[in-house]
Formats: structure tokens, sequence, C-alpha cells
């Protein structure tokens, strides 16, 4: 683990954001998409399952669209309003060539400089066990940053795009950079609670007592090793 953080680059226009779920950025990131929308920064959202096996008492065909009303309510409360749903089954996510396929051809559309993802690793950190679907897709997410710029690999995906200059992963217990998300906490928050039946299924606890104490928690930890700031923290891969 790097002692102090470095700051994220700031020489970008375009970002995209892909994970396995809606929700997986309103816990992390969301945060810092508001700051980065605030200073003029395009992000795009593409989610690749629509969440519909996380809401125990509500039945599949019913949760996944309505997890998908909430995740574009959520992402509006940020500043982007391109949300893509890739359609892939929650809970049974797998790595391989059709994934990295999608996520390349999303890549090409949208021209990003940055991507970011949530943690692929095994854990959280320590006996953390993560998601077979955050494993996958943060995975596949970083070689699909790759596939998109060759114009040999999956050249039915749209026209190559060699421009992702970084991969940033939200989420992992040793990052190396920041983003200083002073002025966009309160809508990290904002943008959690827009989540409110996936919320009131996991708790009995108010929902804005929540959210905020899930979105400040982690930026107020990193602080220290931001010049006393909240900050959103990533592992950064040059590419």
């Amino acid at each position: 683990m790097v002692d102090q953080l470095e700051p994220m680059p700031e020489d970008w226009t375009r970002a995209l954001a892909i994970v396995a779920h809606p929700d997986d950025l309103e816990y992390g990131c969301a945060s810092a998409v508001a700051t980065w929308t605030d200073g003029g920064r395009e992000v795009a959202y593409v989610i690749v399952s629509s969440g519909e096996a996380g809401i125990d008492s509500i039945e599949p065909t019913k949760s996944g669209p309505l997890r998908e009303q909430e995740e574009r309510a959520s992402a509006a409360v940020v500043g982007v309003s391109s949300v893509e749903f890739l359609g892939y089954q929650d809970g049974v996510i797998e790595y391989g060539l059709p994934l990295r396929r999608d996520i390349a051809a999303a890549i090409r559309r949208h021209r990003p400089e940055l991507v970011i993802t949530l943690n692929p690793d095994d854990t959280w950190g320590g006996t953390i066990w993560n998601t077979p679907d955050h494993r996958a897709v943060g995975r596949a997410v970083l070689d699909a940053a790759g596939d998109a710029g060759n114009r040999w690999i999956f050249p039915d995906a749209g026209e190559r795009w060699d421009g992702v200059r970084w991969v940033a992963i939200n989420g992992t217990p040793d990052p190396t950079h920041a983003v200083d998300v002073t002025t966009g906490l309160e809508r990290g928050v904002a943008s959690l609670m827009e989540h409110r039946a996936y919320i009131e299924a996991l708790t009995d606890e108010d929902v804005e007592s929540y959210a905020r104490s899930i979105v400040e928690r982690f930026p107020r930890e990193s602080a220290p090793r931001y010049g006393d700031r909240p900050a959103v923290t990533f592992r950064l891969y040059p590419r």
C-alpha cells in the first residue's frame, strides 16, 4: 500500500464506467463522477446486468426494470445522461470472449480516454470475498480496453478505439490515486439514495442515513492519505 495517494489525471475529456450491477458505482465512486462532470468532463455508464437477482423479495422480471430505472435516476444526480445495460444475467456473469467483445464494443462506441471499473480481485482485502460478477466484469474490462484498440480483435464490434489511456479500478484495497470529492460528496449520497427499493430490501435503516454512512465512510478514511481531503480512491493502470 502506498503511503500517500497521487491525484488522478485531469487531462482527459471522456470517461466510461463499466460495472456489473446497478448501484456498483453509487457504493463507490459516484462522488468522483459528480466532481468530474462539474468540471465539464463527460462520463457514461455501461452496466453489464440489470441487477435483477439482487432483491430477494422481488422476482427478477419485476426487479430488473425497477433497478434499471433507479440506476438512470441515480446517474442523473451526478450529471450522467448515458446509461446502457448489456443484458447479461445477474449473478452468473462469466468471464470470456462474449463479455470481452461486448465491453470492447462499448468502449469503441463511447471512445473514452479513461475507463473505470470495480475491483476484479478475489477479495475486497483480507477474507471479505468478492462476488463472481465483479471479478468477471473487472477482469474483462481490463482486457477489453486493449482489445478495443486492436483492429484484428473483434473486427465486427465497431471501429477500433486505441485512445484509452488509463483503466481505473475502484473498490480496491491497494489504491494508488485519488480524487478530492469535497464538492461531490453530497451528490454521491443523493445518488445512492435513488436506489431506494434496493436499500429498503437490505436494511430497516432510514435510506438517507444508510446512504450517508456508506458513501462518506471510505472518503473520510482515505483523507489522511490525500491531504486530509475526503477522497475516492482508485488503482490506476496506464495503457
